[in-house]
Formats: C-alpha cells, sequence, structure tokens
C-alpha cells in the first residue's frame, strides 16, 4: 500500500488576509485529509509543525515514502498584493513520477477550484522541499492567502479541499478512492486457511499477508465488495464477505 510523507506549511508569520496564517489553514486541510486517507489505506506520516523545515527533510528522508506532499499557499508580489488567483501545483523538473503527481492533483483540483484554468503544474528546481527530499515530491500552492475571495474560499472549504486532494493521490497511487469512515473493528470468518490480504482490490493482486481465522482486525474503509483493512500494522485490502463488523 501507498506511503505518504504530509508536509503542511510551517509558516505561522505568514499572515491571511481573512486572518490567521498560511500554517493555520494548511494544518487543518491536513488534519481533513487524515481520515481520508485512513479510509483508503495510504500510510502517512506528518511533519511537526514547530519543527523546521529541514527537519521535515530529514524525516521523511529517513523513510521510505512514495510522495511527500508539502501544502502551501501563496502570496503575490507587493505591487500586486492581493490581485492575483492561481493554484501551482510544483514539481522537481527532472523527476518524471514528481511531475506525475503534480499533473493529476492540478488536474484533479480543477473540479473544485473557482478558477480551474489557473490550476497548473509546474516545474522547478529552486524549492527546498523538492530538490532535497529522496520521495518523488510535489509542493502545492493552492490558492493566494493575500486574496480576500481566494483566502475566503480556502476557509469555507477545508473539508472539500481534503477530500480532493486525496482524491488525486489515490489516482496517482493507482487505487479506487474510498469516502472517509470512522474504522470499526471486524473479525475474520473463513471455513479453512486463512484469508488474504491483497495490495489491490483484485483477486490477482499482491498478498501482503495471510489473516488467521478469527483474527480481529480494523476497517478503515470499503470498496464494491473489499474492506480496507490494517492487521497487525499492515493495511491492505480483503474480501468482505469474510469479515463480519
Amino acid at each position: 500500500m501507498p506511503t505518504l510523507y504530509l508536509s503542511p506549511s510551517t509558516q505561522e508569520g505568514n499572515p491571511v488576509v481573512i486572518g490567521n496564517s498560511e500554517e493555520y489553514y494548511m494544518n487543518l486541510i491536513a488534519d481533513a485529509m487524515e481520515p481520508y486517507l485512513i479510509s483508503n489505506g495510504i500510510t502517512f506520516s506528518r511533519n511537526d509543525r514547530n519543527a523546521s523545515l529541514g527537519q521535515a527533510i530529514r524525516e521523511s528522508n529517513a523513510g521510505n515514502y512514495d510522495l511527500h506532499l508539502a501544502l502551501h499557499s501563496n502570496a503575490a508580489p507587493p505591487a500586486n498584493a492581493g490581485n492575483v488567483q492561481g493554484a501551482d501545483f510544483y514539481y522537481y523538473a527532472t523527476s518524471a513520477p514528481s511531475r506525475e503527481a503534480a499533473t493529476i492533483l492540478a488536474e484533479n483540483y480543477k473540479r473544485i477550484y473557482p478558477y480551474p484554468e489557473k490550476s497548473r503544474p509546474l516545474a522547478t528546481t529552486s524549492l527546498a522541499e523538492l530538490r532535497q527530499t529522496n520521495a518523488p515530491a510535489v509542493l502545492a500552492e493552492l490558492a493566494y492567502h493575500d486574496n480576500v475571495e481566494e483566502a475566503t474560499w480556502i476557509s469555507n472549504n477545508i473539508e472539500g479541499i481534503a477530500r480532493n486532494l486525496t482524491e488525486g493521490l489515490t489516482e496517482y497511487f493507482s487505487i479506487p478512492f474510498v469516502e472517509a469512515r470512522i474504522p470499526v473493528p471486524g473479525t475474520v470468518r473463513v471455513t479453512s486457511g486463512g484469508l488474504n490480504l491483497r495490495d489491490r482490490p483484485n483477486t490477482q493482486a499482491n498478498v501482503l499477508r495471510v489473516i488467521p481465522n478469527g483474527a480481529t482486525v480494523t476497517v478503515n474503509g470499503q470498496w464494491d465488495n473489499w474492506y480496507v483493512v490494517t492487521y497487525d500494522g499492515t493495511t491492505g485490502y480483503a474480501n468482505a464477505a469474510y469479515i463480519a463488523v
């Protein structure tokens, strides 16, 4: 199953025109993403909002993540302050996986963003979270926080942004999108042997491990007749017919 390092802004000194800071709103979005990530079986770690950018990069590089996603909002240069709109999904210029992730996220974001023609992937080699991370990385500037309309849109759409970003991640990871739900316990019920926990929701997918009959699992979400299940620290897909919840 995919792994993500989630890195919302730690820039509490960047004021948002309607109040609070860039750090505040980006962490609200990250908070709202967590239930979606869990329901979709995306294992994640998250930066410490009180730590430095360098610490976040070191933590990301210490793990074996499939993607590093940084969440930010933007501000225009002084001459155009408050008059610019746009959502920029930056990727490292020579990284094909980074470009693919940024393109998918930018395209999907058009579905909810007020200015869909201004949601775009952009190449760069200057941003530390793209240049210094081992994992493919995307730095998302989700709107302009010095623009009243855009800042208000962020504030009013935290849940929708979180859902949309997670939906884009599932497309990048080639797994189905599952709506967020509260995890519940379940019990494996098979007549013989055990229940296969797989890395994709189909019977030909790789088996991550076999869950014994009678074992307790955590059911995080459901897609068709498959549950997203965590058992003994491993998350995957299991046939829902063999789990009692």
